[in-house]
C-alpha cells in the first residue's frame, strides 16, 4: 500500500492521509472565485497544510455538470503561478495538479508538482505518457461521459463491477506504457456520471473496488448528493455528512480523501484509524 509520487513515497500500511482542494477557477461548484488570486489561493492552500494536508490538490478548470471547457494556455496561467510559489515556500507539501491536459500536467510537473489527478482515467494516451518520462504519482478516475454531458441520464448495468473493469483495463495499459505500478491510485468518481443511487452503491461497496491492491483515493466533499440526502441546499450543511463518509471509508479500507475542509475529516480519519488498530474481533 505504498504510493510512490516522483521523489516522495506515501505509505498506507496503518495511516492514510488528506488531500486538501485548491480551486483556482471563476465557476467551481462550491468555492467558484474564492481564490483567483495568487495570493488568495496561497493564503488557503496554507491554511489546509496546517490544518495537516499532506497534499494539495490544484485545479484550473471546473469539472462541476455542465461547465465549460477551458483552453489550455489559460489554465497554465490560473494553476503555475500558485504551484511555483507552494514548491518554493512549503517544499515538505506534495503538491497534485487536477487536470486533463497533458500540457497543463507537464507543466505542473515542470514546476514542481508530484501528482497528476486525472477525471478522464489517463484515456489520452499523452497523458499516459507525461505520467510514465516523470514517474509522478497520479490518480485514475472513473468518469461516464463529460462534465458537460455526465448527468444526461447515467446508467449502468452493474455500477461496481462497471468500474472495475475500467481500472483494470486501465491498470494493464498503464503498466505496458511504462507507468509504474505504485505511482497508481484510482478514485471511483462519485457524483461524475453517477445518479444518488449509484453514489450510494458505490460507498457501500468501497472494499469491492481494489484493483491489484493499489489504494483508492475518494471525492466527496460539499457534493451534491449530499444536499440531496439531508435536504438542504447551503453547501456549508455538507461538511459534516463529509466527515461521517471519510469516517466510514476508511472504515472500508480508502486511505486517500480529497477534502475542502481539512481538519475535520483528518481527526475521523485518525480517530477511526486508531479504533481499527485497538478493535478485537467477537
Amino acid at each position: 500500500m505504498k504510493w510512490r509520487c516522483r521523489d516522495h513515497t506515501f505509505d498506507f500500511s496503518d495511516r492514510g492521509e488528506i488531500m486538501g482542494i485548491v480551486n483556482v477557477t471563476p465557476d467551481s461548484f462550491s468555492d467558484g472565485g474564492l481564490f483567483i488570486s495568487v495570493e488568495a489561493a496561497f493564503d488557503q492552500a496554507g491554511k489546509l497544510i496546517a490544518e495537516g494536508a499532506a497534499i494539495i490538490d490544484i485545479g484550473g478548470e471546473s469539472t462541476r455538470p455542465g461547465a465549460s471547457d477551458v483552453d489550455e494556455e489559460e489554465e497554465i496561467r490560473r494553476i503555475l503561478p500558485l504551484v511555483e510559489r507552494l514548491r518554493r515556500e512549503c517544499p515538505d507539501v506534495v503538491l497534485s495538479v487536477d487536470t486533463c491536459k497533458p500540457g497543463v500536467a507537464r507543466a505542473a510537473v515542470n514546476a514542481g508538482a508530484g501528482i497528476i489527478n486525472d477525471i478522464s482515467g489517463f484515456r489520452d494516451p499523452e497523458m499516459v505518457r507525461v505520467a510514465a518520462e516523470t514517474g509522478v504519482g497520479i490518480v485514475v478516475m472513473h468518469m461516464q461521459g463529460t462534465p458537460r454531458t455526465m448527468q444526461q441520464n447515467p446508467r449502468y448495468r452493474d455500477v461496481i463491477e462497471e468500474i472495475v473493469e475500467f481500472f483494470a483495463d486501465r491498470h494493464s495499459g498503464l503498466i505496458v506504457a511504462g507507468v509504474s505500478p505504485e505511482a497508481i491510485v484510482y478514485d471511483p468518481g462519485i457524483g461524475f456520471g453517477k445518479t444518488l443511487e449509484h453514489n450510494l452503491e458505490i460507498l457501500a461497496n468501497l472494499d469491492r473496488l481494489n484493483v491489484e491492491g493499489r489504494p483508492i483515493l475518494l471525492g466527496v466533499s460539499r457534493k451534491s448528493f449530499i444536499g440531496k440526502l439531508i435536504g438542504s441546499d447551503r453547501i456549508e450543511d455538507r461538511a459534516w455528512p463529509t466527515v461521517a463518509i471519510t469516517s466510514l471509508a476508511r472504515e472500508k479500507g480508502v486511505p486517500l480523501h480529497r477534502v475542502h475542509e481539512v481538519k475535520s475529516n483528518l481527526e475521523a480519519l485518525r480517530m477511526t484509524e486508531a479504533m481499527l488498530r485497538n478493535s478485537t474481533p467477537v
